[in-house]
């Protein structure tokens, strides 16, 4: 990150664990290269996978110091040790979200979350209390919103460069699970017993929803649904049209889907306010597009001219070097170390840093739960829990 003055505070890296993420995990690769880039953070526990086998097979592949059968142990073990870690990722299915994290919460480790929170409202519910509770920091990896434009998007929209914002539309379509899939990552993620109730909703829904509201400041208080399950036989959503009302008044509208053929991984986000609107696409993340009410389209670059400060303090290159995915990854858990650091001290994280919450993730498995009881009422509009 290129902020003057940053490297002077780093200090040794932080020791990290990881629960899940194994060999054949695509995400905990993800993870693992995130962790590193800023060069915060080193690896040396994991309980990588469900079997004992696998974990130690890819423990031993990854040279971890320290391998354990399952997490449980691993927190046990490493709160006791001197050396041991001071934060662990989970990079588990859902359901394994909050059991992996409250043993490490209680016993003071920091966590770093993958998305979304759990697989159910009642374990969000009990993360919420869990993290609350614990002397730890929650994290938790939505990681577009460490998108330097993203950043940018919010910072003008809070110094109120779009005025008071009216309407708000945000999609996430991709195609991978458009015919019925055989393997892992599909497998897990159609599986309710897995995934929870939602499943392109709570894959990739949560992500636009997320993103909806940390650029924009807005909450919203009620939904109208309709999902669906176009696969045959399939027991979770692979579509969904969502319909918001924000507090304020403000709306929006979502659209989650894993059968839209011809999208790869297209998260677009557009905002309209009184006075400009604004455009961002995750598959052209360095370009922003705002338009003043009346005026020719700007176009505000990654660390180009017209970018602000909160884009460019996550910001690594020059502008027109491409930074995307695996750099919004980074961004988070370097948001995270200086959080940790911070907080070695009693201290709190420095101005600027933000990452989600748990209280982020209990909003996006309330969205979850509220589209799945609107789309069983036929789209009713049902209020967010609070």
């Amino acid at each position: 990150m290129m902020v003057t003055g940053r490297n002077e505070t780093l200090g040794r890296r932080i020791r990290l664990g990881m629960v899940g993420g194994g060999n054949d995990a695509f995400i905990g690769g993800v993870h693992r290269i995130a962790a590193r880039i800023d060069d915060r953070f080193e690896l040396v526990a994991g309980a990588l996978s469900s079997t004992p086998e696998k974990s130690r097979a890819s423990g031993e592949a990854l040279g971890l110091p320290r391998i354990y059968d399952d997490f449980k142990e691993m927190a046990i073990r490493e709160a006791r040790r001197k050396d041991g870690i001071e934060a662990v990722s989970i990079v588990t299915p859902n359901h394994v979200h909050y059991a992996a994290a409250k043993e490490f919460l209680k016993r003071g480790i920091h966590v770093i979350c993958d998305k979304p929170l759990t697989s159910t409202l009642a374990d969000a519910k009990k993360m919420v209390k869990a993290a609350e509770a614990s002397d730890a920091l929650f994290i938790l990896t939505h990681n577009y919103t460490g998108y330097p434009m993203v950043r940018q998007a919010r910072e003008m929209i809070a110094k109120g460069d779009l005025g008071a914002i009216r309407v708000v539309q945000v999609e996430y379509p991709q195609d991978w699970l458009a015919v019925e899939q055989d393997f892992k990552q599909a497998n897990w993620r159609t599986d309710p017993n897995q995934s929870g109730a939602g499943g392109s909703t709570g894959d990739i829904g949560t992500h636009a929803y997320n993103l909806a509201c940390f650029v924009t400041g807005l909450e919203a208080e009620s939904l109208a649904a309709d999902i669906q399950a176009f696969v045959p036989g399939r027991q979770v959503d692979d579509n969904a049209h969502v319909l918001l009302r924000f507090k304020g008044g403000a709306r929006g509208m979502l659209w989650s889907s894993q059968v839209a053929v011809g999208n790869e991984n297209t998260l677009r986000l557009r905002v309209y306010g009184e006075k400009a609107g604004i455009e961002w696409s995750q598959e052209d993340p360095n370009y922003l597009w705002y338009t003043p009410f009346g005026e020719p389209k700007r176009l505000i670059t990654r660390n180009g001219a017209g970018a602000g400060e909160a884009a460019g303090r996550v910001s690594r290159i020059p502008p027109g070097h491409p930074e995307g995915y695996l750099e919004g990854f980074a961004t988070i858990y370097t948001e995270a170390a200086e959080a940790i650091i911070a907080a070695r001290d009693g201290g709190l994280a420095p101005d600027g840093v933000v990452y989600p919450t748990v209280h982020d993730g209990l909003k996006g498995v309330q969205f979850v739960a509220a589209c799945v009881k609107s789309s069983s009422k036929n789209a009713a509009w049902v209020p967010l829990e609070g």
